[in-house]
């Protein structure tokens, strides 16, 4: 796990790679628990059995269930040290390229996309790459914002 140890380290490190997550697996019971929880159980997600006669063959994961899995992803791969906190300040662009066929396998990249001083502390962009093992086209690409103080 990368280690990013205080402000002027985040500063040097823009442009560069911060990691790449293990794969993890998303299965049906774990979409239907993230329909439970959002109150989103449109069939696509739900219904194996309707979604397999369409031209995607089967359920999907929420799109909003793959953007969510970047904490998880950034937690393996970078953390940040030697600040008295950071928080999620937002995202930039987020796009759902490719659509994740349930029981895919999904791991992220993340890239220090640029950092700019910000109400006393500096804010940082990562551009989060999801990628589908398999697929030449990610999932999704979404540019998180979080904001650290030193």
């Amino acid at each position: 796990m990368l280690v990013l140890n205080g402000i002027e380290e985040i500063k040097a490190k823009v442009g560069e790679d911060l990691g790449t997550s293990d794969w993890i697996q998303i299965d049906q019971d774990a979409v239907n628990a993230f329909a439970e929880v959002t109150g989103d159980d449109q069939w696509i997600h739900v219904d194996p059995e309707r979604a397999a006669e369409t031209p995607l063959g089967g359920t999907i994961v929420h799109g909003f269930f793959t953007l969510s899995l970047i904490p998880r992803f950034a937690y393996e791969t970078y953390t940040v040290e030697g600040v008295s906190f950071a928080m999620n300040y937002g995202s930039d662009k987020v796009r759902f390229l490719s659509p994740v066929p349930t029981g895919s396998r999904l791991r992220m990249n993340s890239v220090l996309s640029s950092v700019e001083e910000k109400g006393g502390g500096v804010l940082m962009k990562v551009t989060c790459t999801i990628e589908i093992e398999g697929s030449e086209k990610p999932a999704c690409i979404a540019e998180m914002l979080t904001i650290v103080f030193g």
